[in-house]
């Protein structure tokens, strides 16, 4: 994911200071980033220093001042080139898929284990995922529209995580059954 863009559409959303974009990264299933504070920070200063985002001083009783970050027009026009732009087709890359293609090293109990702790982490993360949504999202709502759209990212979501969760279950009733 492209930080810069996503720090823009959260910004044509609302003012946030950089602490309050760390918390909606951190916090979203949509916004799948991981990277960390200093890359917020650095790229909220590029983005100021390009001209895209404008930051204003609140001072605070008995608390330090906050930088509240919006976007200029400037910083619309980029969005709306980016978000016009060609998508990108999935990210297919899938690191336990690795490990599979040299699973026949294992017995048969191993790999089973295997394919269980994958799916288990699986489970875990459709769990949080749907227990985000469940609490509700920090996303915007401003046209029904633009409601629909981030809750068929929701299920989007979701749906790659069950597919992959039938995927594993078929794979292992396949391994129970085989014979050499």
């Amino acid at each position: 994911m492209a930080i810069k863009y996503a720090i823009l559409g959260l910004l044509s959303w609302q003012p946030f200071t950089g602490y309050d974009l760390k918390k909606v990264f951190m916090d979203s299933t949509v916004f799948y980033w991981s990277g960390n504070n200093n890359q917020i920070y650095r790229t909220l200063v590029q983005l100021h220093n390009e001209g895209l985002v404008t930051n204003e001083i609140h001072y605070q009783k008995s608390l330090p001042a906050k930088k509240v970050y919006s976007i200029t027009g400037e910083g619309t026009k980029a969005l709306q080139a980016w978000v016009s732009a060609n998508p990108e087709p999935p990210e297919l890359r899938n690191k336990f898929l690795i490990q599979l293609a040299w699973a026949d090293q294992l017995s048969n109990e191993e790999i089973n284990t295997l394919l269980e702790r994958y799916e288990e982490e699986l489970k875990l993360r459709l769990l949080m995922h749907k227990e985000k949504e469940r609490r509700g999202r920090a996303a915007p709502r401003r046209t029904p529209r633009e409601e629909y759209l981030w809750n068929m990212i929701s299920e989007n979501i979701s749906a790659k995580f069950e597919s992959e969760l039938n995927w594993v279950g078929q794979l292992k009733h396949d391994l129970s059954n085989w014979k050499d």
